[in-house]
């Protein structure tokens, strides 16, 4: 068993305020897509000018933010979303979710796309190897607070969180989803997105890369304790909600790859 390298969650506090490591994830990550935008905006194929990168930034962050709380809200709480509507509105208190984050950024990115007629389908192809780092940051950030840990495991590196109030040695499945969501689909999709793809091919990459990786992530992490498994007694809300995701990225594929008609 692993020790637990327990690191303050909180980075910086200055008085009452406090700024929490997890949100310096996504500042992190907006950063290096804003910088990777600008990279990639330089090249001859890219659908938008450097000049626009700001904007696409902006128009990404209030995707992630509004959808990922409104994704948490609705996939996850629910019922207390039905109880207390205002605590949709205290994001303080924490709750985001990646799945209502990646239909917000759609939403946003539609909307930039039309504003500056860009075609969406090549929008999204340009956004998406610019997640993966953000995804991997926002799961160091959970490892950091200690939450979202993993199932109790045996495993030579299982670590006891110091806030797990059973006490159990867990896989650090924070861990192992910054490794497979975030470091390994960023490198899959550098590579991919290298040579000019048809339209929405490199989305579909994305959304089957992570669908699939997040999908066996979920097998080492405990899910969450008000939701437990939502069908067949093994499938996580993670899971049911990256089957989707799947189906979508075999379809953009398939479509993108389809033989023409001469």
């Amino acid at each position: 068993m692993l020790p637990y390298p327990d690191i303050d969650p909180v980075a910086i506090a200055l008085g009452p305020v406090k700024i929490h490591w997890y949100g310096l994830t996504y500042i992190g990550g907006l950063a290096f897509a804003w910088w990777l935008a600008r990279r990639t905006a330089a090249q001859t194929h890219a659908p938008l000018q450097r000049e626009q990168v700001d904007d696409l930034i902006f128009y990404a962050a209030i995707g992630i933010i509004v959808g990922g709380r409104m994704g948490y809200a609705f996939f996850y709480g629910l019922d207390r979303l039905a109880a207390d509507p205002l605590w949709l509105f205290r994001v303080w208190e924490g709750g985001m979710a990646f799945h209502g984050g990646l239909l917000g950024v759609l939403m946003a990115m539609a909307l930039f796309a039309q504003q500056r007629n860009i075609q969406w389908g090549r929008l999204m192809d340009f956004v998406a190897p610019l997640a993966p780092v953000g995804l991997a940051l926002g799961r160091l950030g959970n490892f950091i607070g200690q939450e979202l840990w993993g199932r109790a495991s045996e495993v030579p590196w299982a670590m006891v969180f110091p806030r797990d109030p059973l006490g159990l040695a867990r896989h650090p499945s924070q861990l192992y989803q910054f490794a497979l969501e975030g470091c390994l689909l960023f490198l899959i999709l550098l590579w991919f997105s290298r040579s000019q793809r048809p339209p929405w091919a490199i989305s579909g990459v994305f959304l089957l890369g992570y669908g699939a990786l997040r999908f066996a992530a979920e097998f080492f992490r405990e899910p969450d304790a008000h939701i437990g498994f939502d069908a067949l007694g093994w499938l996580t809300r993670g899971q049911m909600l990256c089957l989707p995701m799947l189906l979508a990225g075999a379809v953009l594929l398939h479509r993108a790859y389809r033989p023409r008609a001469r």
